[in-house]
């Protein structure tokens, strides 16, 4: 985890003088780039030190190391669904529902409906059809 600890550390190096910076050559008076970048570096700050923390307790992963084989990392890694058509209303959902903070409050409560259907959906997927248990 050393690559992705690396990258998300200079990211928040990065994004903070560049906000500074920009904070500067705006005068502070735009109120949405200046936090928006500082937040950036504080996330990815989050993530960065995360990794770190997780990598100490955790070792060296197979791909971390230059004597890693392949089968190391064999098995089962989860249980997805190839075929399942739930994730794409669920995002249709999400959009509707970003639809509505820029058109009107009540196209978020379609969305809202629509999300709370995919996401039961979603999650009973096996219980049902097919592929039930």
């Amino acid at each position: 985890m050393k690559v992705e600890t690396g990258i998300f550390l200079g990211g928040a190096a990065f994004f903070l003088p560049v906000g500074i910076v920009y904070g500067f050559l705006t005068g502070f008076n735009e109120w949405v780039g200046f936090p928006a970048i500082l937040m950036v570096a504080i996330m990815s700050a989050f993530i960065g030190f995360y990794l770190q923390k997780t990598a100490k307790s955790v070792g060296p992963r197979p791909e971390d190391r230059n004597d890693g084989e392949i089968h190391e990392n064999s098995g089962v890694v989860g249980s997805f669904s190839p075929w399942s058509w739930w994730p794409l209303v669920l995002a249709g959902a999400a959009a509707i529902g970003f639809l509505g903070l820029a058109v009107g409050f009540w196209v978020t409560y379609i969305g809202a409906g629509l999300a709370v259907v995919a996401l039961i959906g979603w999650v009973y997927e096996y219980s049902r059809g097919d592929h039930a248990h």
